[in-house]
């Protein structure tokens, strides 16, 4: 059935510092949710508080129903990566051995694991010498040591390489097919984009937007349409007549809002204006972004407020 995390009206403030505000979102099972914003937004507070890390001031965090510190195996229920830092002297190998042995799974797991992340070849060198990239792929490989129904990644992809990019997307899709629940935080849409199938956005420790990444990119209901007609003044008239929105012309291309492409195509053959070009504007995903999350104040950022002290409220 699969397990959801419910984010419900939490609160948490470090001195007088607000870092998260009544937050409330949902990552569903069989989905990737990616959970964005800038740095120092409260993301890995947040994240922190799910896993029974830092006590919110109020409001719950639940793992399948259940707050993570009520479940009766919390490390084949949950696999969570915060950091891509290891003991400089362990190899890879030794340090997924001592993460099995906590949570209590096989021996074998460890070399499945390797596997897994891409990191067999790798495993005996200490991890001192280990590229930040390598560093994420094992912190992912410990993560998914216990197999476990719910993901939950800070800022996972930093320091990957374009193939490393590409392969934790397919593998990230896999674990959610497979009707895992994956939660991933990013400050950059862009590295996640053809990952997350539903987008939470937070600015200065509340919602900005919840939903999926579709509706993220229409914003406010409108896209950007760019057309480009034989006859520009007259498909203009006739866009505007059936409620769009024109924005001027770009270049030979009218830039239109409040309507679909396919309606537009519909109108120019009505009033037979053959059509040049019909496409929707470039870079509307990552403006309507932008637009979210603009105006953050510098003093809401630093590590202070995203990188509270992980040893708060852990036996609470």
């Amino acid at each position: 059935m699969g397990h959801a995390v419910r984010i419900d009206g939490l609160t948490k403030s470090f001195g007088q510092v607000r870092a998260v505000n009544s937050l409330s979102f949902t990552a569903e099972p069989g989905r990737v949710t990616g959970f964005l914003g800038p740095n120092g937004s409260g993301k890995t507070t947040t994240l922190a508080m799910t896993l029974g890390l830092v006590r919110p001031d109020s409001g719950t965090a639940t793992i399948g129903g259940v707050a993570y510190r009520d479940l009766e195996r919390p490390g084949l229920t949950v696999g969570a990566s915060f950091s891509a830092d290891f003991h400089a002297a362990h190899t890879g190998r030794a340090h997924l051995d001592i993460a099995r042995r906590a949570i209590g799974v096989p021996a074998p797991r460890v070399d499945e694991v390797l596997e897994l992340v891409g990191m067999s070849d790798a495993a005996d060198r200490k991890t001192g010498g280990y590229s930040l990239g390598m560093r994420q792929r094992l912190a992912l490989g410990a993560a998914l040591l216990g197999d476990p129904e719910v993901i939950l990644l800070d800022e996972p992809i930093n320091g990957l390489d374009p193939e490393g990019i590409r392969w934790i997307r397919v593998l990230l899709r896999h674990l959610a097919s497979s009707g895992k629940t994956v939660l991933l935080s990013s400050h950059l849409l862009s590295e996640v984009q053809q990952t997350v199938d539903d987008v939470v956005v937070i600015r200065r420790g509340e919602i900005a937007f919840t939903g999926t990444l579709a509706e993220l990119q229409r914003g406010n209901g409108e896209r950007t349409v760019l057309v480009a007609a034989a006859d520009q003044a007259g498909l203009g008239h006739a866009l505007v007549a059936a409620g769009a929105q024109v924005h001027g012309v770009r270049g030979d291309t009218m830039r239109v809002t409040g309507i679909e492409p396919d309606t537009v195509g519909v109108i120019a053959l009505a009033a037979a204006i053959p059509l040049i070009h019909l496409s929707i504007e470039e870079g509307g995903l990552e403006q309507s972004f932008l637009d979210l999350i603009d105006g953050v104040d510098s003093h809401h950022g630093g590590s202070a407020v995203d990188q509270p002290p992980l040893s708060e409220g852990a036996h609470s």
